[in-house]
């Protein structure tokens, strides 16, 4: 075929990362093989039209389907072997750990992980003297972590508000929180020259890790809930990196990982209060203890974006509505910056 093939981010089979001749190959010839790729992509090439199970990376065609002029020729779905937790989140990571990729460090276990596995660097963000910039510089200093720290400006927070609102289908406050806290993340990935960030989104739906699990009274069915929302969420974070021209990889999101996860009896996922507990234990192959067992604050709120937007709704008289704030952002109204 003359066509010009098209991937964004990159494929494996059974654990090896595939070239661009052996794609080629592989969708020329509708291999068997095609319906158990993994990794995290989305490909284009003439009539055909690929993308990863989970559709990580954001394409044109449904997550995990692969079609040619149209037509749906399989789902890929791949299914690699039950391994240990350790074993599967270290595979997953490794995979993900090239050189155009940086990990990001707040210093909560889930990254942590990331960070220690993958020798690359790490970049961290918040207000300064923000939790997770002062967590995530002493967890670097621990692990050897490469880290830059990447200080918010309050008085960006609502040209990023009115940046990341537009990506938003039903933009809530934490939502957009979340969204603005991504955006200086990815805005200095670029500027650092990474094409991809390595992110530890996933892990507390998959092991049970908000503190809402905790007054859970059907902990299967939260759970499978709030897995069920991640496709938005990446949409979400996917928008924002889209902004910069870079995207999010992540790992917790590999197959391996999640067929580990579901070996793993539900309530076990919490022991004696501590959440993730089954991801704390197997983190301590790669971290210190006190590391492995650090409960840590939500995004919006370690990086201290959340209050900033809070600040800002009142100072344009929403005392006690920030979603009132961001709705009269979303109409041009708002006094500040416009």
């Amino acid at each position: 075929m003359d066509a010009e093939l098209h991937i964004r981010g990159w494929v494996e089979d059974d654990g090896k990362v595939l070239t661009e001749d052996e794609i080629r190959s592989i969708v020329s010839s509708h291999h068997d093989r095609i319906s158990h790729l993994g990794g995290e992509f989305s490909i284009t090439w003439g009539g055909y039209r690929l993308r990863d199970h989970f559709g990580v990376v954001p394409g044109d065609s449904p997550p995990g389907i692969f079609e040619e002029d149209g037509r749906v020729i399989c789902r890929i779905s791949p299914e690699p072997a039950i391994l240990p937790l350790e074993e599967a989140i270290e595979t997953a990571v490794r995979l993900r750990s090239s050189p155009d990729s940086v990990v990001a460090l707040s210093g909560g276990v889930d990254s942590s992980i990331i960070a220690a596995i993958s020798g690359r660097p790490s970049i961290g963000v918040g207000i300064e003297g923000s939790h997770d910039l002062v967590r995530a510089r002493d967890v670097a200093r621990v692990i050897g972590s490469d880290f830059t720290p990447v200080l918010i400006d309050p008085d960006e927070v609502e040209d990023a508000l009115r940046r990341v609102l537009p990506l938003l289908p039903s933009p809530s406050p934490v939502d957009a929180s979340i969204a603005v806290t991504a955006y200086f993340l990815c805005r200095a990935a670029s500027d650092l020259g990474y094409a991809r960030i390595i992110s530890g989104q996933g892990a507390d739906e998959i092991f049970c890790g908000y503190n809402r699990y905790l007054e859970s009274r059907d902990l299967k069915a939260d759970r499978a809930a709030d897995i069920a929302d991640l496709p938005r969420q990446m949409a979400r974070d996917q928008g924002v990196a889209g902004l910069f021209g870079i995207w999010i990889s992540l790992p917790y999101l590999d197959m391996r990982v999640m067929r580990a996860a579901e070996e793993i009896p539900i309530d076990e996922m919490i022991r004696s209060g501590v959440r993730k507990f089954p991801l704390r234990s197997a983190a301590r192959a790669f971290l210190p203890a006190d590391i492995a067992s650090y409960e840590k604050k939500a995004m919006q709120y370690g990086s201290g974006v959340w209050k900033v937007i809070r600040d800002l709704a009142r100072e344009s008289g929403f005392k006690r509505a920030v979603q009132g704030y961001m709705n009269q952002l979303q109409e041009g109204r708002a006094e500040h910056g416009f």
